[in-house]
């Protein structure tokens, strides 16, 4: 373990980078903070601030088969439910400063706004789904879902699976990954 591996479990706790969590489903109970440190932590192993600065944003947001089946069909022509999806938000960030007209921030205000964060995008996770893919793969629901979280935000982060030699790539790093959060979640918490 390095020195910056020592620290990983208390940079999990503070706020950079942010992963926003959220549960928009009801049939499948989810631990949305132990999801969200998952994130942060590959997050953290990728050495996101030092790509993209100390103001990062991600959202991880579980959803019912239903939502999940819109936004595939929407977004990437499928056909029904997946598992996981990521949008990776690649749009140039608009500069500071009122729009259109580019003049001052308004009366009281500072003169300089500070960067915009940097929003790397969106994961949506499928439970219910994971669920069914678990008891297929014969590992618990909770392996499938944290498989699911590292897939996604990976996905965030340029890893993809199209080619063969991509996909050896990303279930390599992926399995490292998982493999770190056991071992962190066994130093913060004993388990």
């Amino acid at each position: 373990m390095t020195g910056d591996d020592a620290l990983l479990p208390e940079a999990l706790m503070d706020e950079s980078p942010s992963v926003f969590g959220a549960d928009e489903q009801h049939e499948v109970e989810v631990d949305v903070p132990r999801w969200v440190r998952l994130a942060r932590l590959v997050l953290a192993e990728e050495r996101v601030n030092e790509r993209y600065g100390s103001d990062v944003e991600m959202s991880l947001l579980f959803v019912d088969e239903t939502t999940i089946a819109e936004l595939n069909v929407r977004f990437l022509g499928g056909d029904g439910p997946t598992d996981v999806l990521s949008f990776p938000l690649d749009e140039e960030l608009p500069p500071a400063g009122r729009q259109p007209d580019q003049g001052g921030r308004g009366p009281g205000a500072p003169s300089d706004a500070g960067d915009p964060p940097t929003l790397l995008g969106d994961v949506i996770v499928c439970p219910t789904v994971a669920g069914r893919q678990a008891v297929e793969h014969g590992v618990p629901a909770d392996d499938e879902i944290a498989l699911l979280v590292v897939h996604g935000v990976l996905h965030l982060l340029d890893y993809d699976h199209a080619e063969p030699d991509e996909t050896v790539v990303m279930r390599r790093r992926e399995q490292e990954l998982l493999t770190r959060f056991r071992e962190v979640e066994r130093e913060m918490f004993g388990a």
